[in-house]
């Protein structure tokens, strides 16, 4: 990010204060049909500075009659009523946006991610949720998007040489083959020829009663998902490979956020020349490239941060309020372990299972389903040893708890009480 007095102040889009922005405008009916559409300098003064969770209170409660004390303060002679009915018309516009969207091809493997509450002493986590996208979010999104993909069309056309863009590349055909075929035995068809008839297929899974299948078959899809990577149009020279797989879209970029990603910034001075509002950049598509590929590093770099960031106040989590007791589901079978999903908060985890009280573990990769058969002795309730078979997508019970390595979580099978071994 950039420093506060940037971010906060004098480039944000502060209430009752004048700000020089670039916009995208655009002139289109209710259904998301785009009449007309407009790039260029402007001034903003925005009357209102509201949350997400505000504009979400008003979408889910769209009769009700807002008082002024519940929204922030609203400036410019506006009031509730108006500014409710903007929020209600943006959004009946987007929920449009979005449908179009996906009937246009467009796929979404939003894999879960867990987000936490600190304690304000210490600092440390002490409860935990997983993060739900709501409508306020899309709303933001499909018009984050629309706008996007308005600059690339346009830089692009005046540049075409050394337009900053964002391409993303199909699934790995390799990875992406060994997904399908395992699927292909559980009874489950992926559709991967396109990203839409994937995402058709997708749909099938992720209702409410698949539910736990369908983040089985998110997190097996990650593997050959390739990252998205911004780059020189000059660079590649095939318009093919401009392509965003996940959008289907030929032509995208990054316009919306100059004040945490450098690639906004160097878009942002194409579209400023392009309107005739500064001189264009005169760098050769060859020294843009390594300034494409540095920002594709720290991106990719700032994901692995943030992942491991969440891994590790997930475990001081586990170690400060744990043993914790959770349901998973199995993504991955090997001949003493298995890996799962916890259901609850998207983190995946690997069960060894030596150290259990079994009599006896088989281990099955040549079956049409790869199966890990587990026999636990008998305990005191029950005087007969049982049998569990493990295979991908069971449905487990695993407790958490601290390890004796710092910053490590051990995930324990739980005792089954069903299936007896006659």
């Amino acid at each position: 990010m950039l420093p506060r007095l940037l971010c906060e102040q004098l480039c944000s889009l502060n209430p009752a204060e004048d700000r020089l922005t670039f916009s995208v405008v655009w002139t289109m009916t209710e259904d998301g049909e785009i009449i007309d559409e407009w790039c260029g300098r402007s001034i903003i003064c925005s009357c209102v500075k509201m949350s997400y969770q505000h504009a979400q209170g008003i979408i889910e409660q769209p009769e009700k009659v807002w008082q002024p004390e519940e929204l922030p303060p609203i400036s410019g002679g506006h009031d509730t009523n108006t500014v409710r009915q903007c929020v209600l018309n943006l959004h009946k516009i987007a929920l449009n946006l979005r449908k179009k969207r996906f009937s246009n091809g467009a796929l979404a493997l939003n894999q879960m991610k867990i987000q936490f509450s600190l304690d304000k002493e210490t600092g440390y986590p002490n409860g935990y949720s997983a993060y739900e996208q709501k409508d306020s979010n899309r709303l933001v999104e499909e018009f984050m998007l629309l706008a996007n993909m308005a600059v690339a069309h346009k830089i692009y056309k005046h540049y075409p040489d050394r337009a900053i863009l964002r391409r993303h590349p199909a699934l790995q055909e390799s990875l992406l083959t060994g997904v399908t075929d395992l699927c292909s035995r559980f009874g489950i068809q992926l559709d991967t020829s396109s990203a839409r008839s994937l995402q058709e297929s997708l749909t099938h899974y992720i209702g409410e009663k698949s539910q736990a299948v369908g983040y089985v078959l998110v997190n097996m899809l990650a593997k050959p998902l390739q990252a998205a990577q911004y780059f020189c149009s000059g660079v590649l020279g095939d318009e093919s490979l401009f392509h965003h797989y996940a959008l289907n879209v030929p032509l995208y970029t990054h316009f919306t956020s100059p004040i945490r990603r450098y690639p906004d910034i160097l878009v942002h001075r194409l579209l400023a020349a392009s309107l005739g509002a500064g001189e264009p950049s005169d760098k050769s598509p060859a020294e843009l490239h390594p300034i494409t590929e540095h920002c594709n590093d720290k991106k990719n770099s700032a994901k692995t941060v943030s992942d491991l960031s969440a891994q590790l106040f997930f475990t001081v989590f586990v170690k400060e309020c744990g043993p914790l007791e959770e349901e998973a589901i199995v993504m991955g079978i090997l001949d003493h372990s298995f890996d799962v999903l916890l259901l609850r908060l998207g983190v995946a985890k690997r069960v060894f299972v030596e150290k259990l009280p079994l009599s006896e573990i088989t281990y099955d990769k040549e079956a049409k389903k790869p199966t890990l058969t587990l026999v636990w002795k008998p305990d005191s309730d029950n005087i007969r040893p049982f049998r569990q078979t493990i295979t991908i997508f069971t449905i487990v019970r695993v407790n958490l708890s601290a390890a004796d390595t710092p910053g490590k979580i051990v995930a324990t099978l739980q005792r089954p009480e069903s299936e007896w071994d006659e």
